[in-house]
């Protein structure tokens, strides 16, 4: 029991490492979105989808490494939750204050990664937003209403305002 126990403590160790390095990038993630760089953008999303792999595989590990404990508790249904292994583990203080500590620092880095994804959410809701914007500006500019300006003929020789040449005219 004791080597499962340092298994399933060093697999949320490293877990921990992973989701570490996932959060510094998470924070570069939040520069690159305000600077608008989508080349940086597709980047840093690529690497936060390789860390997301690595962390998949560990949670296997990890799962893997319960159902072993699991088996030598006896311990039969859905399994078992680090919490309650914790809880199990009173006649153990030093596995369960290893094992509690490996926990706490999964839960802190759960909440800031939570808030820094929130942080980056809205900002890329307001990007998308100011993108429909100026979207919806472009289009209306290009169907504006024709100008009433008349020759000599009466003949409508008036521009539309948002001609083809584009919205500003840089000569005046």
């Amino acid at each position: 029991m004791a080597s499962l126990m340092e298994n399933l403590i060093s697999v949320l160790d490293k877990e921990y490492d992973v989701y570490l390095q996932l959060l510094e990038l998470s924070k570069k993630k939040t520069a690159i979105i305000v600077d608008g760089s989508l080349e940086a953008l597709t980047d840093i999303t690529e690497q936060e989808q390789n860390k997301s792999s690595e962390i998949a595989n560990l949670e296997k590990a990890r799962e893997e490494v319960m159902k072993d404990i699991c088996i030598v508790l006896n311990i039969q249904g859905d399994g078992l939750r680090l919490t309650e292994l914790k809880d199990m583990l009173s006649s153990r203080p030093e596995e369960q204050a290893a094992l509690a500590g490996s926990i706490d620092k999964l839960k802190t880095m759960a909440v800031q990664m939570k808030r820094v994804n929130e942080q980056n959410q809205m900002l890329l809701e307001n990007a998308l937003d100011m993108v429909n914007f100026d979207l919806s500006l472009i289009q209306a500019m290009r169907q504006a209403p024709e100008t009433a300006n008349y020759n000599k003929g009466a003949y409508s020789s008036g521009s539309i305002m948002g001609s083809a040449n584009g919205m500003f005219d840089a000569k005046q």
